[in-house]
């Protein structure tokens, strides 16, 4: 028999979800399991972009060398167009999109370092003169891909298959934060989504949300946490659930 998976205890700890509208209720169902109490605090929402074009450029993008998915949200939205169907080396960021594709019958390969620059130092990204790379993802961002693929000599185009928008909170999302005890947990896996925060609850409220413990999914997280005041910040493996609500039960 195998050994069962190794499931952490939250002891009753509130642990705040900052993943985009719609998208956290797997998340929130771990949470329960570990015996935590999820809370749904969205730093962004996710919209399919509106461009009849759209699925011809997505069908051209499949039939490039090389394919690069930035999100599980892009593979998500891209799935919706039409189905992932190639003979491309297929990337992803991480092992949220890794999974996400090997959900549509799409291998792909991502980095132990699972951001950008960990893409970038990919075997497959390292001799890119004159070949064909379709980054799928959002407008935005940090562009470091698409900056480092042109510089190495790729020719880099994108499909955005659906854009970012900040979240829509209400008062029972601030009544919510201004409630919450400082042994809560605060899951950050988007600088994007952490600055919406920051920039829409009121300050009274930041400043309850700013004395729980941060738990991020990258150092560069860890740093954007730092600059918004959070002052305990635990950093996470990764962004998969199981690796943030590891970190989150450990201290």
């Amino acid at each position: 028999m195998g050994r069962k998976p190794h499931i952490p205890s939250l002891h009753g700890r509130i642990v705040v979800i900052t993943r985009p509208a719609g998208t956290a209720a797997a998340m929130a169902r771990r949470v329960r399991a570990c015996g935590g109490v999820p809370l749904l605090l969205p730093g962004l929402s996710l919209r399919a972009v509106d461009d009849p074009r759209l699925p011809a450029a997505m069908r051209a993008a499949l039939k490039d060398e090389l394919l690069v998915f930035t999100s599980p949200a892009a593979v998500r939205f891209a799935a919706a167009l039409l189905p992932l169907r190639s003979k491309a080396m297929v990337l992803a960021v991480g092992q949220g999109t890794v999974q996400a594709l090997r959900r549509h019958g799409v291998r792909a390969q991502a980095p132990a370092r699972q951001d950008s620059e960990g893409v970038l130092d990919l075997p497959a990204m390292q001799n890119l003169s004159g070949k064909r790379v379709v980054l799928v993802g959002a407008p935005g961002g940090r562009r470091l891909l698409h900056g480092q693929l042109a510089a190495r000599g790729a020719q880099c185009h994108e499909v955005q298959v659906y854009r970012r928008v900040p979240p829509r909170l209400d008062r029972r999302h601030v009544d919510a934060v201004l409630a919450l005890p400082r042994s809560a947990r605060v899951l950050l896996s988007s600088t994007e989504a952490l600055h919406n925060l920051t920039g829409w609850l009121p300050a009274s409220a930041m400043v309850r949300l700013r004395k729980a413990m941060a738990v991020v999914s990258s150092e560069r997280l860890a740093q954007a946490a730092q600059g918004e005041g959070f002052t305990r910040i635990v950093l996470a493996r990764s962004a998969l659930a199981a690796d943030l609500l590891e970190a989150a039960a450990s201290r």
